[in-house]
């Protein structure tokens, strides 16, 4: 790829020509690339799943574009000087779902007021986490939000549970795009 700087012949040019260039404009600078070749043959269902997966993400960034309050927060992230725009943070935002880095158990002993820590991030910032309590057998102690206090979320138990042997916690986060990632401890 490579880029022209203030040529008077090709400044503002776009498009292609013939089978051999593409022209493009990325940040006041025409680019100049070798023209893609013509698919052939049939995508995997991984390339289709991928394929899905980047159109939802295009809708949704048109989406963020046509949203005042959204168009906003994903404003305040975008670096043009680096070619990152608006539209390039809300397609990252939605192909990248939110990190579940660690679960602190070492505060939950079954007990009312007892506390789980988690550490969730995000490329662009989770906006909600959940905890599930279940016994060993399936049945539900108590499910409910964490509040975040800016380091990590907090989630309160509200529920005595006293046999902790074989119990799972579940734990999901979740971004703004809504893409949801769960992880799972058992006791």
């Amino acid at each position: 790829m490579a880029e022209s700087k203030n040529n008077i012949v090709t400044h503002g040019l776009s498009g292609k020509v013939g089978d051999l260039l593409v022209f493009s404009q990325r940040n006041g600078k025409t680019v100049v690339s070798k023209a893609p070749k013509d698919r052939t043959g049939e995508l995997s269902d991984k390339q289709k799943a991928h394929k899905l997966k980047f159109q939802k993400a295009v809708l949704y960034a048109k989406g963020v574009l046509n949203d005042p309050l959204k168009k906003e927060l994903y404003e305040a992230k975008a670096d043009n000087s680096i070619g990152m725009s608006t539209y390039n943070v809300a397609v990252a935002d939605l192909l990248n779902a939110p990190d579940i880095e660690e679960i602190n158990l070492s505060g939950y002993e079954g007990n009312p007021g007892d506390v789980i820590k988690i550490t969730a991030t995000d490329d662009f910032g989770v906006v909600a986490v959940t905890v599930k309590i279940e016994n060993a057998d399936g049945s539900l102690v108590e499910e409910g939000s964490a509040v975040n206090n800016g380091a990590e979320w907090i989630y309160t138990t509200t529920a005595s549970n006293p046999d902790l042997a074989g119990d799972k916690i579940t734990v999901q986060a979740t971004d703004n795009p809504a893409n949801l990632t769960e992880e799972t401890k058992i006791l």
